[in-house]
């Protein structure tokens, strides 16, 4: 097989043939990635909001002039309310938008939730009480759910194989940089005597979603959306757009086939017949066979459960109120602003990683790099809690932590849902799998403060032993369940899923295609070809 290119039959070898990975396909997923930003953002200012003298005394109508807030915090059940109702909004939102990117595309549903985004900052904004910050937050928590789930589908159908995962990667660098920017702003105003204080840190994420959602005119829809709705010539102008390729170029030709035969084989094996058996086909076959579609939603749906189980958003939701109850530091919105910028710093290794090692490791080494930090933490926190230097430890250990998390499961886990569901499902796995995630988080969000604060659990630090015996968890869990997706396209990952297991994964080549399969034949112009070595990046 000269290059690799051309069998000896005469035939194209479509496993390995694919279109440079250009500069214009890097900006488009990166842009699409911003979504990250205003997501990021609104899980973290509400930390630094949540501490600051102008939100306690207003929300909890006291006079301002005369009440010193430092005998005064946010009550656990108001605290629990307000960070949790987004997720919620969230949960709901990401389900809904499984069906919307369906029906409508992918990009008009990310428009659709910043426009109602928008909305539920407008009303957080113009809040001086509970009820109509609640409102707000959920509302915009809707159109968090809407982003968040769809975001990962687009950049996942329109990224090349070789840098799928670190330009999904990107998505989760986004989230890192929108909490750090949210404590920044949070520390700048928290000093504020007016209720500028925590409505400029609110405000601010209109900017955001203005700014996605306006660029998002300017990017082309996902060719696998056009596929799935049966429009292969649209589907092979976009793509060809996005490959920078004339859309009749052997490497168009040979993807879009590829494409097309995939997404017709699974209708073979998985037919749409109608709206609510489209929600069944995500739990279709059996949960031991490695191919079916239930285990393919068990997998997605648990993974993004283990990425909230870690716990790291304990640190970005209350970090700023649980560092007070240490005691002993003296700026606790200046330390939290340290642990995003941690955050922030680390994630861009997983975009050598992830494609370097791949994900299967990435995710297990984090996973035990995470336990024996939080084991660190809360042995501490029980033995010599009340001590300066062991508090810095804590920290310390706090921010290495972090550091494990934003380098493997932060980013890993979106990465890996975004690639394990057929084309049929896909678009309702991830909605499921983000779902998931918000669920879980909202979950925390509840519990947390009562598990944690002085008038009620009291935990304190030896909550780190619980996070670090759910990374326990997520260590055995990477083991049996996470298959290796490294280097394949999202047709070949179907293949990869029917004929081994998660602990034999790694070593899969591709030896078909979808396309040999049904038949299709390609004309001379293809076979001729360049080589694999010609076109390689």
């Amino acid at each position: 097989m000269p290059g690799g290119a051309v069998s000896p039959s005469g035939s194209v070898d479509a496993r390995r043939l694919e279109a440079p990975v250009t500069v214009k396909t890097y900006l488009m997923c990166a842009f699409a990635a911003f979504g990250g930003i205003f997501f990021g953002y609104d899980s973290g200012y509400i930390s630094g909001v949540l501490g600051m003298d102008y939100f306690i005394t207003t929300f909890e109508n006291l006079d301002k002039a005369t009440t010193s807030t430092t005998a005064f915090v946010v009550p656990s059940w108001k605290k629990s309310l307000i960070v949790s109702i987004l997720s919620a909004g969230t949960f709901f939102g990401a389900l809904i938008a499984g069906d919307l990117a369906d029906w409508f595309g992918r990009r008009t549903t990310v428009i659709s939730g910043c426009f109602v985004f928008i909305i539920g900052v407008i009303l957080q904004t113009a809040s001086s009480s509970l009820g109509l910050l609640v409102a707000g937050r959920l509302i915009a928590g809707f159109g968090v759910g809407f982003v968040s789930a769809v975001i990962i589908l687009y950049m996942s159908e329109i990224a090349p194989r070789k840098v799928r995962g670190a330009i999904v990667s990107g998505y989760q660098f986004c989230i890192t940089i929108g909490l750090m920017l949210a404590s920044c702003v949070d520390y700048a105003t928290e000093h504020r005597t007016d209720s500028g204080s925590y409505r400029i840190p609110i405000a601010l994420q209109m900017l955001w979603a203005l700014i996605l959602g306006t660029g998002l005119f300017f990017l082309p829809e996902s060719p696998r959306y056009f596929i799935r709705k049966g429009n292969k010539e649209q589907a092979r102008e976009v793509l060809a757009r996005i490959r920078g390729q004339p859309a009749d170029s052997e490497y168009i030709e040979m993807e879009l086939n590829e494409i097309d035969a995939n997404f017709q084989y699974e209708m073979t094996v998985i037919p749409d017949g109608g709206y609510f058996n489209s929600w069944f086909n995500c739990f279709r076959g059996s949960l031991f066979h490695p191919n079916s579609n239930l285990r393919r939603t068990i997998l997605g749906t648990s993974l993004q459960m283990m990425q909230q189980w870690t716990g790291v958003n304990f640190v970005f939701y209350f970090g700023t109120t649980f560092f007070k109850q240490l005691g002993t530091i003296q700026n606790p919105f200046l330390l939290t602003m340290i642990t995003t910028i941690v955050n922030v710093l680390s994630t861009p290794i997983s975009f050598y990683a992830i494609e370097k090692v791949g994900r299967r490791p990435l995710l297990l080494w984090g996973a035990l790099g995470m336990v024996i930090c939080q084991f660190i933490v809360a042995i501490i926190g029980v033995t010599d809690g009340n001590n300066p230097k062991a508090v810095s430890a804590m920290i310390a250990f706090i921010c290495i932590y972090i550091f494990f998390f934003a380098s493997t499961w932060g980013p890993g886990a979106w990465v890996v849902i975004g690639e394990i569901f057929p084309l049929p499902i896909r678009s309702r796995g991830v909605a499921l799998s983000t779902a998931s995630n918000w669920l879980w988080n909202c979950i925390i969000a509840v519990i947390t403060p009562y598990m944690t604060d002085a008038d009620q659990g009291n935990l304190g630090a030896k909550v780190f032993f619980i996070w670090g015996s759910l990374c326990t968890c997520a260590f055995v869990y990477t083991y049996f369940l996470i298959p290796e997706t490294k280097g394949l396209t999202l047709e070949q990952v179907d293949k990869m899923m029917e004929e081994t297991t998660p602990r034999t994964s790694a070593g899969w080549k591709p030896h078909s295609t979808f396309a040999e399969e049904m038949g299709v034949t390609y004309s001379e112009k293809v076979i001729a070809a360049p080589t694999v070595a010609q076109v390689e990046v």
